[in-house]
């Protein structure tokens, strides 16, 4: 660490830098120069490694991938950054699999990168060790639940370790009812144990002997289940993933939605970096993550973590709307969320002015074929009804859309912003007091 004593002019000295427009040389003990800037060969060296990093990922980018998830699987942010980064780019990551999951993150074929074990929570060095080895060893591949419990030493693969690797879908391959898997761990891992004990001392059951010539491979169709159950709802299920896993990888739970709540023209959370400041938005998302302050005044608001089938972004909820939608501030449901963008320090967030649970927000439709299209007398009525229906504009939030029906097809066709209204069933009495075919609807 060098210390500078003091700063003065020396005009032009022999120091290696890469050039500096004026006096930026400083003098130090022995009446040694020093610069501030990179030298020629720092810097060549790092636009060396830049120009191999961008070949790499051009030309080889599920290894390029599977390399940089690897690295940061210590680091759960940036295994969800690097994910986020996959699906843009067309590569899939695929849930971890007993059978198939390596240590890291691995190629499998040009488009897919299997989940690395030691990247998933609860699963320690000597559990990955254990479970490679024994899969590795005369038995192969795991055939079930029993098969794996007998292998594995269930000191080190612990109970905590087992629901982990369930409710990831890592024994989806094996049996894809994560919930009876659950259900089972009890009878199977006592069962397992007894096994083990039985070999340990020497001891064989009657049963293994006439199920199979090989006393020590174990007879896996007597091994106990419980009560049969149906698996867990999807939404359940994706929750126990992200919870064990820190993000979803079988399915985002939003991607029902993308298609119906394309009506409401909502952007992406990735596109908020291309809005302009204050610019009105919506956008469907979960909430990941809530905190809640009080300010000096002793109001309260909220910093939210946002999540789309894009990628994740910030939302701050200011004391004037936190008492409006604190009810609505709900983690992992799907919300429709209204706000206006802001840039600081180089990212983006958004300032929400309002949150709805997706399951209430409703939409008018209203049936046209192509005459009334072109009769100008019903489509000012139309206009005129719709208007007087708007009320604030600020407060309008529910979308109207007209379905038009050409012939056995129909299209629809979204109305513009200045036409959305208040009250769906208000506008939709008005309507049909006007004698148009209307229906509202729910996005899900």
């Amino acid at each position: 660490m060098v210390k500078i004593v003091k700063r003065e002019s020396c005009g032009i000295q022999p120091v290696y830098d890469i050039g500096v427009s004026q006096d930026h040389n400083f003098l130090i003990k022995q009446g040694l120069i020093a610069s501030n800037c990179f030298n020629k060969s720092h810097s060549t060296a790092y636009a060396y490694i830049t120009y191999q990093t961008a070949y790499l990922k051009a030309n080889y980018p599920v290894e390029y991938m599977s390399a940089l998830l690897t690295a940061s699987s210590d680091n759960q942010e940036k295994v969800e950054k690097y994910r986020e980064n996959c699906q843009k780019m067309g590569i899939e990551v695929q849930p971890p699999d007993i059978n198939r999951s390596q240590r890291d993150f691995t190629p499998s074929g040009d488009t897919i990168i299997l989940f690395g074990l030691s990247a998933v929570r609860n699963l320690g060095e000597g559990a990955i060790e254990n479970i490679l080895n024994a899969r590795e060893a005369a038995g192969g591949s795991f055939k079930s639940l029993g098969d794996f419990c007998t292998r594995v030493d269930l000191r080190t693969v612990n109970r905590r370790a087992l629901e982990t690797l369930i409710y990831c879908g890592g024994f989806d391959s094996i049996k894809s009812n994560r919930q009876q898997l659950i259900n089972d761990l009890e009878v199977v891992i006592s069962w397992a144990q007894t096994k083990a004990k039985e070999q340990a001392s020497g001891q064989t059951n009657l049963f293994d002997l006439l199920g199979n010539n090989n006393a020590n491979e174990g007879n896996f169709d007597q091994e106990p289940t419980s009560k049969p159950v149906e698996d867990f709802p999807l939404d359940e299920k994706l929750r126990l993933e992200k919870e064990n896993l820190g993000f979803y990888v079988s399915e985002h739970p939003l991607k029902s939605l993308q298609k119906s709540a394309r009506l409401l023209s909502p952007i992406n959370l990735e596109q908020l970096p291309d809005k302009k400041a204050r610019e009105k938005v919506s956008t469907v998302v979960i909430i990941n993550n809530l905190k809640k302050i009080m300010t000096k005044k002793g109001e309260p608001m909220a910093f939210i973590q946002l999540e789309d089938v894009s990628g994740q972004a910030e939302g701050v909820v200011f004391p004037s709307i936190y008492k409006k939608i604190e009810a609505n501030l709900q983690v992992n449901n799907p919300l429709i969320v209204w706000g206006q963008v802001e840039h600081k320090d180089e990212q983006s967030q958004l300032i929400i002015d309002d949150i709805q649970p997706v399951e209430i927000v409703k939409i008018v439709i209203i049936d046209l074929d192509v005459n009334d299209a072109l009769d100008n007398v019903k489509n000012n009525n139309l206009k005129g009804i719709i208007q007087e229906q708007s009320g604030d504009k600020t407060e309008a939030k529910i979308p109207v859309i007209a379905r038009l029906k050409m012939g056995n097809e129909s299209k629809l066709i979204r109305f513009g912003q200045n036409f959305w209204v208040q009250n769906a069933a208000s506008l939709a009495e008005a309507l049909t007091n006007a004698g148009f075919a209307v229906q509202v609807s729910s996005l899900t």
